[in-house]
C-alpha cells in the first residue's frame, strides 16, 4: 500500500511531491544501512522465540529482531513526508506508529527494537531532508 501511494505521489504530484519521494527514498536507504549495521552489533531473538507466553499472531522464522526493519521503513518514509507536508504529515506519523505497535503486538519485536527503528528512521529522514535539494 505504501508503495502505491509513493508511486501516486511521483506521477500525480508536483515537483515538490517528487522531491519528497526522492527524499524519502534516500532516507530509507540510509536508515536501512544503519539498521543492518546496528543488527550486526546487537543480536536479539524475537519475543516469540524466547518468551513462552508471547501472543504469536503471524508465522515468522526466528531471526534477529533488532532493529525493526518495518519500523525503519515506515518512520524513514512517513517522517520524510511529515517534514515536507506538515499539514497532512501527521497522518503519516500515525501510520508509522501503528506499524511500530503492530510489530510488538504480533510478537516479533520488543519495544526497544521498534523505538530504535523509529529513531533510525527519523534521524535518517532529517539527514535526507538536509541533503536532498528542495
Amino acid at each position: 500500500m505504501l508503495g502505491l501511494i509513493i508511486i501516486a505521489y511521483w506521477f500525480t504530484g508536483s515537483r515538490k511531491s517528487r522531491m519528497m519521494v526522492i527524499q524519502a527514498m534516500v532516507a530509507f536507504v540510509i536508515a536501512e544501512m544503519i539498521g543492518k549495521i546496528a543488527g550486526k552489533f546487537h543480536l536479539n531473538y524475537q519475543p516469540f522465540a524466547v518468551l513462552p507466553d508471547v501472543n504469536k499472531l503471524v508465522d515468522h522464522a526466528v531471526d534477529n529482531s533488532f532493529p525493526s526493519d518495518h519500523t525503519i521503513l515506515f518512520f524513514s518514509i512517513c517522517f520524510s513526508f511529515w517534514l515536507v507536508r506538515k499539514k497532512t504529515g501527521w497522518l503519516w506519523l500515525i501510520l508509522a506508529f501503528c506499524v511500530a505497535i503492530s510489530r510488538i503486538w504480533v510478537g516479533v519485536h520488543y519495544p526497544f527494537d521498534v523505538v530504535i527503528g523509529a529513531l533510525i528512521g527519523c534521524v535518517s529522514a532529517l539527514f535526507s531532508y538536509w541533503l536532498v535539494p528542495k
